[in-house]
């Protein structure tokens, strides 16, 4: 029999982890291939343990995180650290573009990466020795964004960003609202660094100073501010918060290290040049007796599980290449590890909680508690063999961070034989794992759906449909057929906001790094109800916060009623529809000719736009591109026609401006008329923008693109759904984790 529990996991393992030669044929017959591969490859320098870490795999009870599956064993030169934060941006033209270049390096090998931009002076400062006002940390960020679109990462997944910024930066209330434009900053995530101080004065109505390298720019009312922090993410789900100083005060490396980012999900906060791996415990496989008087998790097995787990990825700190060397040496020094957990709302359905009550708040605190202690106690044994990670100092780490509160046998163990990892805890997203284990519930959040149907691309270009249900759900129905859901099934969408705070503060005291959690809110709740929510989480002693409210920059979320099992279906009607069918050409048509001249190119581009006059409006139709260089010939034949597809088929058709203004070259763009072109696709973008302008079709330039490209089909069904994926097409996005995450494929922006 299949190990798969369902047809998506054997789906999900197909596409992303399973080994494949160059051609597409199937390296890994089998997921037991798959798991014998890796169990091999973090075992080589202790083969002794390779069927250890096998049985840890084996029936997807140990989750390594997707680039550790999909890269080792492999050959192939990627990372199987899963995120970095990058070195601190030094406040320079060369420095900037420095980071800019490692970054891209970073992220051409699959990894998620984060920058702290509070060290860019503020928009407006002088620039000294060329007489000139800086353009501000917002600029380099539309760079850094540009660059991310090229850059496509180990398994065909596109780089991640996290962008912090500090609560004090003159320029803080322009990185709170600049993802209000939907064409802007869309390769980031991003997140205001608060600080112990401003929650102060937030709570006092104190006045606040924005100020950088110690001059004061602006003084605000702290109040005012933190009302337009919560107002851009009601509005926009974004910026998310992260408590910077309970952060580095609870960091077991306070003595050697300084936080300022963290990876793009926000469960690793990490010093520069940091990085960090991942994997999950599957508590939904360690759950025996399941919705029985006597059900229990096994918390034995729980113990030796985490055990291996940590040996396996401590290996991984060994096997791994980095981008980087500095991120290679501050991993040595410190071999920090992420160990979190999957299922955790399906094993608490199995023994009949209900997830957010104070019994599953309880129960969650003691299972983290098990796995801190169990992981810290492992990382003593490999000291004992292998040595502690190098920069540890006992009495330094016993003062510091998680120490404090640990049981007093797991400090003496360490006191005396040292660990062999700094950091040992992390909650991540597991939206693509935990589809790949049998759709468990992911992290520890709450069951999203119990059911939804999913349309699954077949070889001969159609579309079958597919039930895929919850894990725990469908074991109820294994065990008792039709029976109906207890009442203490809940979903993420009937829960209330406040219970999800609950269970992340429940599972923060006992994670050493941090959680990656999206708190789901109605989109009817008040401002004022909104705002409690960050309050709570700081209250808790949560180390950051993410909500999701649908709204109409980032689209709704498929909906789930309180008394269905099923979340609803889109109608069958509903498959993409153009708004108007293409346009047809009249004999003549009125245009302009624009010629660019791009830097060290021996011959011009010309560019004609052609325009359609409809009810007295013109609006674009066609694009035709020149030029007498034959190196530029097949893309500018294939540039024409691609556009002019695009703009036949009418509608609001700017978002190609964008798009093409996005477009970076890795070697270099330009400098035009005193502005940075990053490519001359971009170039081109900018010429067709200005026509737009010229003619009125755009209110101005920068105007495009106000929603997203996939706004423009009609759901003829007018059934609630998510936005499209930009993968696969279905309409299942969900805000899963702090990650925009697809159900159907399994797709993440997070990657």
């Amino acid at each position: 029999m299949s190990r798969f529990a369902a047809p998506i996991a054997e789906q999900i393992w197909d596409m992303k982890y399973r080994l494949k030669t160059a051609e597409g044929a199937p390296d890994d017959k089998t997921v037991e291939d798959t798991w014998r591969r890796v169990a091999r490859a973090l075992s080589e320098a202790e083969p002794a343990q390779e069927d250890a870490f096998y049985g840890a795999l084996e029936d997807f009870k140990f989750l390594p995180a997707g680039r550790i599956t999909a890269g080792a064993g492999t050959g192939r030169s990627v990372t199987l650290f899963n995120c970095f934060v990058m070195g601190t941006i030094p406040d320079s033209m060369g420095g900037i573009f420095d980071m800019l270049k490692e970054a891209a390096l970073t992220m051409q090998q699959g990894g998620g990466i984060g920058y702290d931009f509070s060290t860019i002076r503020p928009r407006g400062a002088d620039v000294k020795g060329v007489a000139a006002d800086a353009s501000g940390p917002l600029s380099f960020m539309d760079v850094w964004d540009a660059m991310c679109r090229t850059i496509m990462s180990a398994g065909s997944r596109r780089g991640a960003m996290m962008a912090t910024m500090r609560c004090d930066h003159p320029d803080i209330e322009d990185f709170i609202t600049a993802k209000s434009d939907a064409a802007r900053l869309r390769m980031f995530n991003m997140s205001v660094l608060v600080t112990d101080d401003f929650m102060q004065a937030v709570k006092d109505d104190a006045s606040w100073d924005l100020k950088f390298e110690g001059t004061i720019y602006h003084t605000v009312e702290a109040r005012d501010l933190w009302n337009k922090i919560m107002k851009a993410t009601y509005e926009y789900a974004e910026p998310g918060v992260i408590f910077i100083d309970r952060i580095n005060q609870m960091n077991n490396l306070a003595y050697c290290e300084t936080i300022a980012a963290t990876n793009p999900c926000g469960e690793q906060p990490l010093p520069p040049y940091g990085a960090c791996l991942l994997g999950s415990i599957n508590l939904a496989r360690l759950v025996a007796d399941p919705f029985e008087d006597t059900a229990r998790l096994d918390g034995d097995a729980l113990t030796e599980l985490v055990a291996t787990a940590v040996r396996m990825m401590d290996n991984v700190v060994d096997a791994s290449r980095f981008p980087l060397e500095a991120q290679r040496q501050e991993a040595l020094a410190k071999r920090r590890i992420g160990l979190g957990v999957t299922g955790l709302a399906d094993a608490l359905l199995m023994l009949g909680l209900r997830y957010g009550s104070d019994e599953a708040a309880a129960q969650t605190e003691a299972w983290m508690k098990q796995i801190a202690r169990a992981s810290y106690l492992a990382s003593v044994e490999l000291a004992k063999e292998k040595g502690p990670f190098p920069l540890f100092d006992a009495e330094k780490y016993l003062a510091s961070g998680s120490l404090t509160h640990m049981d007093q046998d797991v400090r003496d163990a360490i006191r005396e034989h040292g660990i062999r990892n700094a950091l040992l805890t992390s909650i991540a997203p597991t939206g693509t794992i935990s589809l790949y284990a049998g759709n468990v519930s992911s992290g520890i959040e709450p069951v999203f759906a119990y059911a939804y149907t999913r349309k699954v691309l077949q070889k001969d270009g159609s579309r079958t449909e597919e039930e895929v249900v919850d894990y725990a759900v469908q074991m109820w129905r294994d065990k008792f057929g039709d029976k109906e859901l207890p009442d203490y099934f809940v979903n993420a969408q009937t829960l209330d906001p406040l219970a999800h705070v609950k269970m992340q503060a429940a599972a923060q005291k006992w994670i050493d790094s941090s959680i990656s959690k999206t708190i789901n809110c109605p989109e009817d709740i008040s401002f004022e109800a909104f705002k409690d929510v960050y309050m709570e989480a700081w209250d808790s002693g949560c180390k950051g916060c993410t909500t999701y409210r649908p709204n109409d920059v980032t689209g709704s979320v498929l909906s789930v009623s309180e008394d269905s099992e099923k979340a609803p279906e889109a109608d069958s009607g509903a498959d993409v529809v153009y708004i108007s069918e293409p346009l047809d050409r009249p004999q003549s048509l009125e245009g302009h000719t624009y010629k660019v001249k791009w830097p060290d190119s021996e011959h011009a581009i010309y560019i004609t736009v052609n325009d359609l006059v409809l009810n007295g409006h013109r609006r674009p139709f066609e694009v035709f591109i020149n030029s007498k260089n034959m190196e530029h010939f097949a893309w500018t034949v294939a540039l024409t026609r691609m556009i002019s597809a695009v703009f036949r088929r009418g509608g609001d058709v700017s978002f190609v401006v964008e798009e093409l203004k996005a477009v970076f070259d890795p070697r270099g763009g330009a400098w035009m008329n005193g502005k940075y072109i990053p490519s001359i696709l971009a170039a081109i973008g900018g010429v067709i923008e200005r026509h737009m302008v010229l003619t009125g079709f755009l209110e101005g330039e920068g105007m495009g693109l106000k929603t997203d490209p996939h706004a423009e089909v009609i759901n003829l069904g007018n059934a609630p759904r998510g936005p499209a994926c930009p993968s696969c097409g279905q309409y299942d996005m969900r805000m899963v984790e702090g990650c925009m995450t697809c159900a159907s494929c399994g797709h993440s922006k997070c990657g």
